[in-house]
């Protein structure tokens, strides 16, 4: 039992269009009685270096909701923890993701990234793109990664934008159609298993058995322990990597071989209706495990960064 007399430490959370994972977390921390209370975060505009109440803010929607992204920041800055670093989420793309994930060890697609095919009012192509070749090399880019090959936003989520195309005729009519989405281009794998891995507090894992082509989660996997080790070792590579204290990474198998697809995923799918009981509660106790934990620590977003150190030694922080 936590002493009653304490203030609780709070734990924030935000959300978009989520109906099961939220009050369930919630009921589960706060029936802990660890000392830690959890509530949604409530904002309605805020002042510079306004003090934020939460030790630990679970976002899940900031990537839809600019404003929730600057606040994040703040609270990042007066030393909260937020999951996931807010300012990660601003910096990262799959083809960055491809490239250092590749250096890291992990097996992935080739993959390379295009100029975008559409700009904003201003841009004026042979005045303001001088730095681009044109036209592009598209034969070079088809001898890289093959075909079929795989095109695809570098921020995008939730399989949206991703197209399988099976021609250069294809590739170049879909490029066509993506405005001002930066793409890229990508080895398509000819799966014969395919995981997808929640990854928690960089620490714990939960490997599950999915079906991309039916968004199917299958209650059990039939990864050998082999396999399930190197799934495991492999999300938390990346997560830690990333800096993502929630995540899912997703691993097309190939003859035993796991290619790393998609990794950046911060705002993971946590609906009960697709996961499945099992899944949901896993995520459910496993977060209010992962925040408590985080909650009574005195971890926080900005030690990662050198401007918290430097606020810290001015006394701010």
């Amino acid at each position: 039992m936590t002493d009653s007399t304490a203030a609780p430490l709070k734990v924030g959370v935000l959300v978009g269009r989520e109906w099961s994972w939220p009050p369930a977390f919630i009921a589960e921390l706060n029936r802990r009685d660890e000392g830690v209370i959890a509530e949604y975060v409530q904002l309605g505009g805020n002042i510079m270096n306004e003090p934020v109440p939460y030790r630990v803010i679970v976002d899940r929607i900031s990537h839809e909701v600019p404003y929730y992204r600057t606040y994040l920041k703040n609270a990042a800055l007066q030393g909260a923890k937020i999951i996931n670093d807010p300012f990660m989420w601003t910096s990262d793309d799959k083809f960055f993701g491809a490239s250092l994930v590749s250096q890291l060890g992990i097996v992935s697609p080739k993959t390379l990234v295009l100029p975008n095919k559409e700009y904003v009012p201003g841009i004026v192509h042979d005045e303001s793109l001088r730095n681009l070749i044109f036209p592009l090399n598209w034969d070079a880019f088809i001898d890289y990664v093959g075909m079929p090959c795989v095109l695809k936003d570098a921020h995008g989520g939730g399989w949206r934008d991703v197209y399988i195309v099976r021609s250069k005729d294809e590739l170049i009519w879909r490029y066509d159609q993506c405005g001002m989405l930066t793409m890229i281009v990508q080895e398509f794998i000819e799966w014969d298993n395919y995981a997808r891995c929640m990854c928690l507090g960089q620490e714990e894992v939960h490997v599950m058995k999915y079906d991309p082509s039916r968004r199917k989660y299958h209650t059990e996997h039939d990864f050998s322990p082999e396999l399930a080790a190197r799934l495991v070792h492999d999300s938390l590579l990346l997560c830690r990597a990333f800096g993502y204290d929630m995540n899912t990474a997703e691993f097309a198998i190939r003859d035993g071989v796991p290619y790393a697809i998609d990794f950046m995923n911060p705002a993971p799918d946590m609906d009960v209706n697709s996961l499945g009981k099992e899944h949901f509660d896993w995520m459910v106790t496993h977060m209010a495990d992962l925040c408590i934990r985080l909650a009574k620590s005195n971890a926080a977003t900005g030690d990662r960064y050198q401007w918290f150190a430097m606020a810290k030694q001015s006394g701010a922080v």
